[in-house]
């Protein structure tokens, strides 16, 4: 008998994200991530929360799914993991020893695990009577992008780290199927290439690695040394073919059996500096490392594209898998016109395998038809918890907090938009809670654009980071032409485009040359805030059917300033997951420099909060990332 309306809960765990998504009939009501419940950041503990807020979202139980689905196959990654360490021999056997017994412990059984975890969600629950599958991981990263997707048939371009064996996939997607047309295998992988620069210099693997593609900007394109570390890259590191497959030469790296990532003496010989170490000043040559990989994996990604075109003939492209998430990349796909749109998972990473592996499950075990009137499954991925008035009001009374309401959606707007054009930083907490490692106005600290002060301010008494790193602009979608050469949606800020010749300012002689913090300083532009170094900017475009009162905040400062954009940044601090509850909202509010709160329709002033003066008392559990 044909199932009715199936009901699947996408699981992803035990890697690093972990994370949950409740699908009913094809159409994703609830998606989430663990570590905003647990607080802990790129948590891979099974999602126990982000399951009970799914359930509780969608009025189900666990006995009322048809399907509970894993990301990807457990035991193909433990035959990738058996043959890696044969392969290499006798490399490796600290880390082999290292990695058995968690295997033979807990993922070598992950039904069990999976049984146990739901146990915990619901204690009420019979694990004869769930549907328990388990897609290939590139296959739930390819589900996430194309699926949600606005097109009928796309062309699916998957680049990570590792799933099983697959490390980058070209899919066909059409109607309800998707075919995989080619793939490449582990070790050779684009992410762990990226990675382990991002390793090198001196950020954390799995959560720098956007760090490594800020900081790319600060090179000079036009320095020899740049040039000559894009050159050592290609003949010693990698090698690209034609297709954009590579092959990595595994002497200077050891992911594949090591607790490292990269052989340090052969990186220092032919780069000619250390690892850089993680309090380490930066310098021009860790500045130009950065273009340097960023320019190679730019090509690589070209070339991939190319051949997905080749292989597919398609007018469209969905992309998904980490190296997605490389906003400079994706803009420089989306200018070279191979593709007439893009399409890219804003979870593309293994959070939004979650909502894969529900996806795959409905439209290809249950053999389901997609829906023609869904432009974009996704819903703005505001696929989070919202928070009741009684809620607000009650965290408000347990910390004493003083508030104002407004009833009227337009003051609070034109009040909010007063508070940043006189210079303030506002947390912006509102609705649902967006899912993926990007606020896109609902858990958002904004400010002015405009100001040449607000990047250091941000960075530095704001979110506790490092200076160097660029913020993103918000803008309406129909008015982003005007600022931004970009001729696509960008609403999930995954698109890195130029700022308009008309918003820059002419740069001094000798502007490369320059010393790293003289250039970030210098006001390049109208929008000096979200302008890189290069004259780009990683846009968001709003519109009012997805996020009515940001657009409508936006409007607001447009019409005192002249200006339709804000600076968009996550509402956390360095260490910290982005805030989930109107208490995290408040407490990382206190904790740090903001001027204003606002919580739905309720503004809080910092000056006339207790203890105002004494944010220590709020830095609680705050770790460096």
């Amino acid at each position: 008998m044909k199932i009715i309306l199936p009901k699947i809960l996408g699981i992803s765990a035990f890697y690093h994200d972990a994370a949950a998504a409740i699908a009913v009939d094809g159409k994703i009501l609830a998606a989430a991530q663990e570590e905003r419940f647990t607080r802990i950041k790129h948590t891979p503990d099974f999602p126990i929360e982000a399951i009970r807020y799914c359930l509780e979202e969608t009025g189900l139980s666990l006995e009322e799914l048809d399907a509970v689905v894993f990301y990807d196959k457990p035991f193909l990654k433990f035959e990738r993991l058996l043959q890696t360490y044969y392969d290499f021999a006798p490399r490796g056997f600290l880390s082999f020893m290292k990695a058995m017994p968690v295997w033979l412990r807990e993922k070598l059984f992950l039904k069990r695990e999976i049984h146990h975890g739901l146990k915990q969600v619901a204690g009420k629950y019979d694990s004869k009577n769930v549907t328990l599958l388990f897609p290939e991981h590139h296959l739930s990263h390819a589900a996430s992008a194309f699926y949600p997707s606005p097109f009928k048939d796309a062309a699916i371009l998957t680049i990570d780290g590792v799933g099983e064996w697959c490390t980058a996939s070209i899919c066909y997607g059409r109607e309800k199927d998707i075919t995989m047309l080619k793939s490449l295998h582990f070790p050779d992988s684009v992410g762990l290439l990226y990675s382990a620069f991002t390793y090198y210099l001196g950020f954390m693997v799995n959560s720098g690695e956007y760090k490594l593609m800020g900081l790319a900007p600060y090179g000079n394109p036009e320095a020899e040394e740049t040039r000559k570390f894009a050159e050592a890259i290609e003949k010693e590191i990698v090698q690209i073919y034609n297709d954009g497959s590579v092959k990595l030469n595994q002497q200077y790296f050891n992911y594949a059996t090591g607790l490292r990532m990269v052989n340090h003496k052969k990186w220092e010989k032919l780069f000619g500096f250390p690892r850089k170490e993680d309090e380490e000043p930066l310098e021009q040559h860790h500045c130009n490392l950065a273009l340097a990989i960023q320019q190679v994996t730019e090509k690589i990604v070209l070339k991939m594209a190319a051949e997905a075109k080749r292989l597919t003939g398609s007018e469209y492209l969905c992309m998904a898998g980490g190296v997605a998430l490389n906003c400079v990349a994706n803009g420089k796909l989306l200018q070279s016109g191979l593709f007439k749109d893009i399409y890219i998972q804003p979870a593309s990473g293994d959070a939004g395998g979650a909502v894969g592996a529900a996806l795959a499950a409905h439209h290809i075990f249950f053999s389901q038809n997609r829906n023609p009137e869904m432009p974009d499954g996704m819903s703005g991925t505001y696929l989070g918890p919202s928070f009741s008035e009684k809620e607000i009001l009650a965290m408000s009374r347990k910390v004493k907090a003083v508030f104002h309401p407004y009833e009227s959606e337009d003051t609070l707007c034109e009040k909010v938009a007063a508070y940043i054009a006189d210079g303030k930083v506002v947390g912006w907490f509102q609705g649902r809670m967006e899912f993926g490692p990007r606020a896109l106005g609902n858990r958002s600290i904004l400010a002015d654009p405009r100001n040449p002060e607000m990047q250091k301010k941000l960075n530095l008494k704001i979110k506790y980071r490092e200076g160097f790193r660029p913020f993103a602009p918000a803008i309406s979608e129909t008015k982003c032409g005007d600022w931004f050469d970009l001729h696509s949606k960008s609403p999930y800020m995954l698109l890195v485009a130029p700022v308009q010749p008309k918003q820059r300012h002419a740069l001094p002689k000798g502007y490369l040359n320059m010393a790293l913090y003289d250039r970030l300083y210098f006001q390049r532009s109208t929008i000096p805030a979200v302008t890189h170094l290069d004259f780009s900017a990683r846009v968001q475009t709003v519109s009012g059917k997805t996020n009515p009162r940001f657009e409508k905040l936006l409007a607001a400062f447009d019409a005192l300033t002249g200006t339709p954009i804000l600076v968009n940044t996550s509402f956390n601090v360095r260490g910290e997951p982005i805030v989930c509850t109107p208490f995290d909202a408040y407490r990382c509010f206190m904790s740090m420099d903001m001027d204003v709160l606002v919580v739905n329709d309720y503004i809080y002033i910092k000056e006339e909060q207790p203890d105002f003066e004494n944010k220590e008392i709020w830095m609680v559990n705050f770790k460096k990332d």
